[in-house]
């Protein structure tokens, strides 16, 4: 197949996140499959135009703000100049309705719609134009194959008025090999706990803060390290200073993966206290290496932690159930150890190479079922 896919960010941009990782390690397989994959993304200061990544040709339009406009006219562009069997879009920020600027099959990958959501992260207007935005997707995405990332989004998309029968959910992998306990690496000798991923205030790391703060009050020993960035990290910082945990909570900022590797096998658990998630990629990567999860019971994160077995999910924005799953872990390390070795063989029934298998056998089907409409 000669695919044209369409995402925001591509993963060599400094802002590139989970949707990201999710759909480089499926479409490089596709590539190592013998299919050619071009990518349409944004740019950012000092970016090429151009890139190969993991074989994929990437074209970069526009930047963060502008991509909405000039990545449709981008796709325009290079279906005129080239022959392509399927256009695929990734809707992980604004939709950019690709559907009306081809007659070409179409395939729709959805980590997660925002919804409501989006009032808790961004200023009223910004917030009202993402909700707004995303309302008309069953209209104009009426001909298009969803693939959802996990059961949660596929209902937010049927209760949206999407077809059922159109949405194929095909969880994502994890590189078990990568991620995996190492022997040689052991839990730090107190109870710590790792946030990882972006600082925006829907993950909820605010809550994380409290549940800490309440934690220390019996366990004054517990801590919580924080990887990642984001423009939520001031406003955190500051909450930490006024609960008084500058000794207790550590913000790591940006960490390399093998960074993130020795943090994943040395917590104790990781915490997502998110809203709401399209999986909880994170989760994932530390069950693979053998760590449990505490999280929010939010639509996506209850897929990516089995309750009791795994990890342990609490009521989202509530410090108190998040203190004492703290609470419960830092009491008794053997039970630690249990929900890791369960967590890592939950880990070790998902694989990347699995989720491009099933990607490339719904695009195909999405292909030759709409050949076959146009020959009828």
């Amino acid at each position: 197949m000669r695919i044209l896919a369409v995402n925001w960010l591509d993963a060599e941009n400094p802002q590139a996140g989970g949707a990201e990782i999710h759909f480089f390690e499926i479409f490089r397989r596709l590539v190592e499959r013998g299919h050619e994959v071009t990518l349409v993304a944004s740019g950012w200061q000092g970016a090429a135009p151009t890139a190969a990544i993991d074989g994929i040709r990437v074209h970069r339009f526009g930047g963060r703000h502008t991509f909405a406009l000039k990545g449709r006219r981008a796709v325009r562009g290079l279906l005129r100049a080239a022959e392509y069997d399927v256009v695929v879009e990734d809707i992980n920020k604004l939709p950019l309705y690709l559907p009306s600027v081809t007659r070409l099959p179409f395939y729709v990958i959805v980590p997660h719609l925002f919804g409501s959501t989006a009032f808790r992260e961004a200023s009223l207007p910004v917030a009202t134009i993402v909700w707004l935005a995303e309302k008309p997707i069953p209209r104009v995405y009426r001909r298009a194959a969803f693939h959802a990332i996990s059961d949660s989004t596929k209902e937010d998309l049927v209760a949206r008025g999407v077809d059922r029968a159109a949405v194929r959910v095909i969880y994502p992998g994890v590189d078990a090999e990568w991620y995996a306990p190492d022997a040689g690496v052991m839990r730090t000798p107190t109870p710590t706990f790792l946030y990882v991923g972006r600082l925006k205030r829907y993950k909820g790391v605010e809550t994380a803060l409290r549940a800490v703060a309440l934690a220390r009050e019996r366990r004054p020993d517990l801590r919580l390290e924080i990887a990642g960035g984001g423009d939520d990290r001031e406003r955190l910082e500051s909450i930490r200073g006024r609960l008084g945990l500058a000794g207790a909570v550590e913000f790591l900022g940006f960490v390399s993966e093998a960074r993130k590797r020795e943090l994943l096998r040395q917590a104790w658990g990781v915490v997502f206290p998110s809203v709401k998630e399209g999986w909880g990629i994170s989760n994932v990567e530390a069950a693979a290496c053998g760590t449990p999860a505490i999280a929010s019971n939010s639509p996506g994160l209850r897929e990516s932690v089995r309750d009791g077995e795994t990890g342990i999910l609490v009521p989202h924005d509530d410090p108190e159930a998040l203190a004492a799953a703290l609470l419960r872990l830092s009491d008794d390390v053997g039970e630690v150890e249990t929900f890791g070795r369960a967590a890592r063989r939950f880990a070790t029934e998902l694989s990347w190479d699995g989720a491009a298998e099933q990607t490339e056998a719904h695009l195909l089907e999405t292909v030759h079922h709409a050949r076959g409409g146009r020959k009828e």
